[in-house]
């Protein structure tokens, strides 16, 4: 995976969105930030967008309407042939179930537990 030249943030808690969004400008991040609260609204977005941009996606599981392995399994078919997508879990459970979950599906390739630290966003962005 490229260097991400912009992060999208799925949580449908504004404060857990701003609280990511100032760790990922705190590790020095200065591209575009993307929040949604829904993840249909994400989905929309993703439908339009030309997924050309190296992304990392941050992925709450717990979220109403549509959880983050719902929008994972919708997601799948926009973003599985996309090498500039990485998309990650980023999530208060440390339920292993959660995690072995995540696991299974292809379209996640990591799994971070709440809160995101700056430290985590540095090295996705030294190292890719």
């Amino acid at each position: 995976m490229p260097i991400p030249q912009r992060f999208i943030l799925v949580d449908d808690n504004e404060a857990d969105n701003v609280y990511h969004e100032i760790m990922i400008r705190r590790a020095g991040f200065t591209g575009e930030v993307h929040v949604f609260e829904s993840g249909a609204d994400a989905l929309a977005f993703l439908r339009v967008d030309e997924l050309t941009v190296p992304t990392c996606l941050f992925l709450d599981i717990n979220m109403p309407q549509m959880d983050g392995f719902e929008f994972a399994r919708q997601a799948r078919p926009l973003l599985q042939d996309k090498p500039t997508m990485l998309v990650m879990m980023l999530t208060s459970s440390d339920a292993p179930q959660d995690r072995l979950r995540a696991g299974d599906m292809p379209l996640i390739r990591g799994f971070v537990t709440k809160p995101l630290t700056r430290e985590r966003v540095r090295e996705m962005l030294q190292t890719g």
